[in-house]
């Protein structure tokens, strides 16, 4: 049976074997200007889970229960390539799928020559490993990202992502923060804008956010206007001024994963286990669909290895 979690993001073993990578670099230890706006979340207490009976019993997104925060405030879209672009220019880092050489791309996205594709896992045959692909190649060596200066930007592991972080002087949120700050001060609710999903197929240009339609994983109608990835600003913010936080991309959390987490968590600012061998994303991403991974809301939990990176996953930054 095929890992929940790997058809939404496969971790880099599932691609290829056999790779060693080179080190990366540390980014310099002078921060960076952090160029993304921000929003305030205010202190609260907030119900922290699924209540909808939406999730999968392996995520670990139950038992509900009750979470206090400090206020702190955060990244209002995901990090964007301009970002990502300013801070690999000051510092000289590669990321993780430039030292490797390769990283997960949706197939129906590919950019690359027969010869780069390095592998493709037998239970997800739509994720391909590709020789090439990286932030600025997301679909491999002949894509681009040139007027995508205001998409997320992609490939990045949680490793990838923390570096940006102690550069620009923040960290990455917690999941409970991260998921306090989705919700928009909605309790419960499915969705940053509510219960109801983000559109019908029967109304063009309805859609909410950006995720698959159509028959996944061989044909996407785009009714709501990407294949892949779309600008940062694309959609309505919720009410605490956050642009997609559900679809478009995963969004890495600081987190350590354990599906059995929620049940012995602490009530206020919770930090996760203290380890593990996967890391949490939030918020699914432009390929989740109802018909094999519902995960755009936000009590959905995924995960993957610190050390993977793929074409729909990315991060946003807080601090308090």
């Amino acid at each position: 049976m095929t890992d929940s979690h790997d058809c939404c993001a496969p971790s880099r073993a599932d691609l290829f074997l056999g790779v060693q990578a080179e080190s990366a670099p540390a980014p310099h230890a002078e921060h960076g200007r952090h160029p993304i706006a921000q929003a305030t979340i205010p202190a609260q207490t907030f119900t922290m889970g699924d209540a909808h009976g939406d999730d999968r019993w392996h995520d670990g997104e139950t038992p509900l229960h009750a979470v206090t925060l400090e206020a702190f405030t955060i990244d209002t879209t995901s990090v964007t390539n301009a970002a990502f672009a300013a801070f690999v220019d000051a510092t000289g880092y590669r990321t993780e799928a430039e030292t490797f050489g390769y990283s997960a791309v949706f197939h129906l996205a590919l950019a690359a020559d027969d010869a780069d594709v390095l592998g493709q896992p037998p239970q997800t045959p739509w994720w391909l490993g590709v020789a090439g692909a990286d932030w600025r190649h997301p679909g491999g060596r002949h894509s681009g990202i040139e007027g995508m200066e205001d998409h997320p930007a992609v490939h990045l592991s949680w490793n990838d992502a923390v570096a940006y972080c102690e550069w620009a002087g923040r960290r990455l949120p917690t999941e409970a923060e991260w998921e306090a700050a989705s919700r928009g001060g909605l309790e419960s609710a499915r969705y940053p804008w509510g219960d109801e999903r983000g559109g019908v197929e029967e109304e063009p240009g309805g859609w909410r956010t950006n995720i698959w339609q159509g028959a996944f994983p061989e044909r996407n109608t785009t009714a709501d206007g990407f294949l892949t990835t779309a600008p940062v600003h694309t959609f309505e913010p919720n009410a605490y001024g956050l642009w997609q936080t559900v679809g478009n991309v995963w969004e890495w959390v600081a987190d350590w994963y354990d599906p059995g987490y929620y049940a012995v968590s602490p009530g206020t600012d919770p930090r996760g286990p203290e380890r593990g061998a996967q890391r949490v994303m939030r918020g699914g991403s432009f390929l989740c669909h109802d018909s094999y991974c519902n995960r755009y809301r936000n009590a959905a939990r995924s995960s993957n290895t610190p050390d993977s990176s793929m074409a729909n996953t990315g991060f946003r930054t807080v601090a308090r």
